[in-house]
């Protein structure tokens, strides 16, 4: 087994209580050792050389991948409002939202 941080049940539980979580006496020992495996893996990349690693703000190039805006056939407006429950001055007309005057 790896080694695991130190870290003590009497930690988690005062983390937990900041939290304001309240945790079983089985959550608090599920949690100890969830916990020092996750220091334990942050130990290990904390020690790793990356001298020769350029800072990033991403590991893979950006692109953009949304296709161009195009002007294309679409549905005739008017045979979609006339399928419509409801419609207004060319749209849809939709029950008030948020208490909004009709």
């Amino acid at each position: 087994m790896a080694r695991m941080a130190h870290i003590t049940r009497d930690d988690v539980a005062h983390v937990a209580r900041l939290a304001r979580l309240q945790l079983t006496d089985e959550e608090l020992d599920t949690f100890t050792d969830q916990l020092a495996r996750v220091l334990d893996h942050a130990r290990d990349v904390e020690a790793l050389d990356l001298a020769d690693v350029p800072p990033t703000s991403h590991p893979y190039p950006l692109r953009n991948v949304m296709r161009p805006d195009e002007v294309r056939p679409s549905l005739d407006r008017d045979e979609v409002l006339a399928a419509a429950p409801a419609a207004e001055d060319g749209q849809f007309r939709v029950p008030p939202v948020l208490g909004e005057a009709p």
